[in-house]
């Protein structure tokens, strides 16, 4: 009787467990579900990846292969490659009106940044000279000529002890989405990181329920490692943001290459 009782007892602990969290993974499988199929694309994945896999969500490889997705030819890595119709390519002042009106919308009506106001293009311009100074890319994927969306890396945060860590930002066009831009933009952004001196890569989202953007970290082996309950107030509403991170290149395994002498703090 008592090992009934303790077969009871675990199954009432698990079903606990799958269910309590509101971050659960049958909550996080039900969003994925809900998501559109061409959100699900823009992540790398298709429909059948979440019906027939339901606890793919807890997976955290660094990549697999994606059907109809070409090998990449650099072997540091396995990613897959973006579809042919997808270039991404470094960004040019030229591009930045359409990255600001890709961006406007995100400000105007989500919660995945924290802006409230749109960036001007002057203003649009100023950032993009930042990273660039910084030496870190920032990349537009460009579909029939036209910019379908946008990424780029900036520093962590200011004291030279974090110089080694970055974080990354990702936004496809809403016309554009189902296309796995957002997985090539984030591939690429990547590869070009891990071709520099940086060694993590941080990923801020907005919002808790942000599962398009949590997913898309996941397939490029992004980690949760933290959620900061209610730190924005937008549209009306407390936000979260979720943290996740990755290692570049070997990651915490070696030292830096380079000392810095006398730095302050």
């Amino acid at each position: 009787m008592s090992g009934v009782k303790t077969f009871g007892g675990a199954i009432i602990e698990l079903a606990r467990y799958l269910t309590a969290s509101p971050h659960s993974r049958i909550r996080r499988w039900q969003a994925l579900r809900d998501l559109d199929d061409r959100l699900l694309a823009d992540v790398g994945l298709s429909r059948s990846d979440i019906e027939l896999n339901p606890w793919w969500v807890q997976r955290t490889p660094a990549c697999r292969h994606t059907p109809g997705l070409q090998s990449r030819t650099d072997e540091r890595d396995e990613m897959a490659a973006p579809t042919r119709d997808v270039v991404i390519r470094d960004a040019t002042e030229v591009d930045m009106a359409e990255v600001q009106r890709i961006y406007a919308p995100y400000v105007l009506n989500g919660l995945a940044t924290f802006e409230e106001v749109p960036p001007a293009l002057d203003e649009m311009l100023k950032r993009r000279a930042a990273v660039l100074s910084a030496g870190l890319p920032y990349l537009v994927a460009e579909v029939d000529r036209k910019v379908a969306g946008y990424s780029y890396a900036t520093s962590y945060r200011p004291r030279p002890a974090y110089r080694h860590t970055i974080e990354d930002s990702v936004y496809v066009s809403e016309a554009m989405r189902g296309r796995g831009i957002g997985l090539a933009l984030l591939q690429e952004l990547i590869a070009r990181s891990e071709a520099g001196p940086w060694r993590q890569m941080l990923a801020v989202i907005g919002n808790s329920q942000n599962v398009g953007s949590i997913a898309l970290h996941r397939r490029m082996g992004f980690q949760q490692v933290g959620t900061l309950r209610s730190v924005g107030f937008k549209l009306g509403q407390w936000v979260d943001t979720v943290l996740m991170q990755r290692p570049l290149g070997s990651g915490a395994a070696t030292p830096p290459s380079e000392i810095w002498e006398g730095r302050a703090r």
